[in-house]
């Protein structure tokens, strides 16, 4: 059944929504012209079709003649989670027709908030920094939720409405315009959604079935009824939105928030029918279309293909590497920063991916994850900064406010030139120093004090003094908002050409364009804290060094032949750096010299030496 008001043109619009124990459901017009349509049961399903509804038609269900509730499916609540659904049509005027689409391969990813983005917070105020992201190098954009949440500012994990975008950004239309200005600028959308729980206000499911179970428990409430009694109509339901998103927004793919919530221990996991439902619409559409998944599990059958066992997804997340880069940078321990702080942690993020791969985790008081070693990197998104990361702490810092200058241009360094997808979070490729601070606007005074305790309880681990930013508060939304325009000068401009300049380097150079793990080779210095890589084709090699040292290191370095050259340098003066006495050109048995909190990178071109 396909869910939800279905407008199909001409007045004609069907509504289908799933009530398997209600005795009677009518459409309730609202506007423009008031009346009641009985709907009939049909199964599990209430269905009923009418020829006089025309676009932003408003409506609610009405329940066993008592109450009215919005649609669980609605496509717009153009007044909030506690008032009337709306009727869209979803024609638009597609300018996208050549579109084919960014390889995952390939992908620059950059996470955005649509509310603190820019100053208006809406999709729209977006379009006209679209030719500043793809000058930087930016392929893919991932959107933080835009389904329906309380209030009119969210991180957006609070939504209650999957299939409805957020009022306060703009309307469906609106949404739309954005991706296709996306895609004339090539650069592709991906879609945060959330298919682990409902947010804690205007969750108005439970009256019309059985959408969630006491069986599991989030962190955030019941899970969604995946494999309970009744999960059959569930599971549909979010590979219904999945399609939806991809199919009428033109979205290119979407992140799977926090997948280890997702609870379901049938034969077929939701993740996997969810995955063969995708793959069919990208077959059909001659598109690939991708899914990724953020995971606490450190568990690659996630992301294994359907015949080795796994579920199909394309890439997950992996915090293990952000974990041991952060620690490093930071000497941060608290929380589960515990498990992490040693160059090996970081030399074995880069080879195998994740650090805790069935090794025990004194944060967790367990063994940890599993092997990765068939997967190829690509499947792996890396960061040194996101929304979690960054909100995880207790006055939302970012990691310009934490650490100097050389080791912002160092962490983007073993970002950038990772064997991994990167993924920046807005602002942070020119030394953003507002905060990002978890911001709700909830309208239940209950509600909103708990949410105010549980940030303060969520902070203990990190033992953190003090008391967190109120996220009620609207300025605490308003300090969150970027300072765009510090991009343009100082510092923020030298880091801003800084990332420019590892973007190219890493789109063009043929070493880091091959992904296979067999092509890399990590070493460390724990004592020096070193970290080096090399990485190799038939007819090129790039070397990168790193110093997390807070002293210059004085190094032996063995080179393959001669004519290495230095192509980047983040202690150079041209990137505001102390300077650098390491040499332009290397060869064989060198002492190199790399200054304190710095990078260095050397290629040689070897059918430069078979010519010579």
């Amino acid at each position: 059944m396909k869910v939800g008001a279905d407008y199909l043109g001409d007045g004609v619009c069907n509504f289908t929504v799933w009530g398997p124990n209600l005795n009677t459901v009518a459409v309730e017009i609202i506007s423009p012209h008031p009346r009641l349509l009985p709907m009939e049961k049909l199964g599990a399903y209430w269905q009923v079709a009418s020829t006089d509804i025309e676009p932003g038609t408003l409506y609610l269900y009405k329940l066993n003649n008592s109450e009215s509730r919005p649609d669980p499916a609605s496509n717009f609540q153009p007044y909030g989670v506690h008032s009337f659904s709306q009727v869209i049509n979803h024609s638009f005027a597609w300018s996208d027709d050549h579109w084919s689409g960014v390889c995952l391969e390939t992908m620059i990813i950059y996470e955005l908030h649509v509310g603190t983005f820019t100053p208006d917070g809406t999709f729209k105020a977006i379009i006209p920094r679209l030719a500043d992201l793809r000058d930087l190098g930016i392929n893919a954009i991932e959107i933080m939720p835009v389904a329906q949440f309380p209030g009119d500012r969210n991180w957006g994990y609070d939504g209650v409405y999957p299939f409805a975008v957020q009022n306060s950004y703009g309307s469906p239309d609106e949404f739309k315009q954005l991706v296709n200005a996306c895609h004339q600028q090539g650069i592709a959308v991906i879609l945060d959604v959330v298919y682990n729980h409902f947010g804690p206000e205007g969750n108005y499911t439970s009256r019309f079935a059985t959408y969630s179970t006491e069986t599991y428990r989030t962190p955030w409430g019941n899970a969604i009824n995946f494999d309970d009694a009744h999960s059959y109509d569930v599971r549909q339901f979010f590979i219904q939105n999945a399609l939806y998103w991809l199919g009428k927004f033109h979205i290119d793919a979407l992140r799977l928030d926090a997948v280890h919530a997702i609870y379901d221990f049938g034969a077929k996991h939701f993740l996997a029918e969810l995955a063969e439902n995708v793959a069919v619409v990208s077959q059909q559409w001659g598109r690939k279309l991708y899914l990724i998944a953020e995971s606490d599990l450190n568990d690659p059958k996630i992301i294994r293909p359907h015949r080795l066992g796994g579920y199909g997804i394309d890439a997950q997340w992996s915090d293990d590497f952000h974990h041991s880069l952060y620690t490093l940078l930071t000497g941060d321990r608290s929380g589960y920063y515990q498990d992490f702080g040693w160059c090996e942690h970081l030399a074995k993020a880069y080879q195998d991916t994740f650090v805790y791969d069935w090794k025990y985790s004194n944060f967790r008081q367990r063994f940890h994850g599993n092997y990765t070693g068939d997967r190829p990197p690509y499947q792996f998104i890396v960061a040194i900064q996101n929304h979690d990361q960054i909100g995880n702490r207790v006055l939302g810092e970012r990691l310009s406010q934490i650490v100097n200058f050389e080791c912002l241009k160092l962490a983007a360094g073993a970002v950038l030139l990772s064997p991994y997808i990167p993924l920046l979070f807005m602002g942070e490729e020119y030394g953003e120093d507002s905060p990002f601070i978890y911001f709700v606007s909830h309208s239940d005074p209950d509600l909103i004090a708990a949410v105010r305790e549980g940030r303060k309880q969520e902070f203990f681990a990190f033992h953190s003094q003090g008391q967190p930013p109120d996220p009620e508060s609207a300025d605490t939304f308003n300090n969150c908002k970027l300072n765009w325009q510090k991009r343009q000068s100082g510092k923020h401009q030298v880091l801003w050409r800084f990332y420019q300049q590892l973007i190219q380097l890493r789109r063009q150079n043929p070493a880091l364009l091959q992904q296979q793990r067999q092509n890399l080779q990590v070493k460390f210095q724990e004592k020096n804290q070193l970290i080096s890589w090399l990485k190799s084709t038939p007819n090129y090699q790039i070397f990168c060094v790193m110093n997390f040292n807070t002293c210059d290191v004085t190094f032996s370095q063995e080179f393959a032949g001669n004519n290495w050259v230095k192509i980047l340098d983040s202690a150079s003066k041209n990137w505001l750096g102390s300077g650098s006495q390491l040499p332009e050109t290397a060869e064989y048995h060198q002492q190199l010299t790399i200054p304190k909190q710095s990078f260095t990178v050397y290629e040689q071109y070897l059918e430069q030496k078979s010519r010579s």
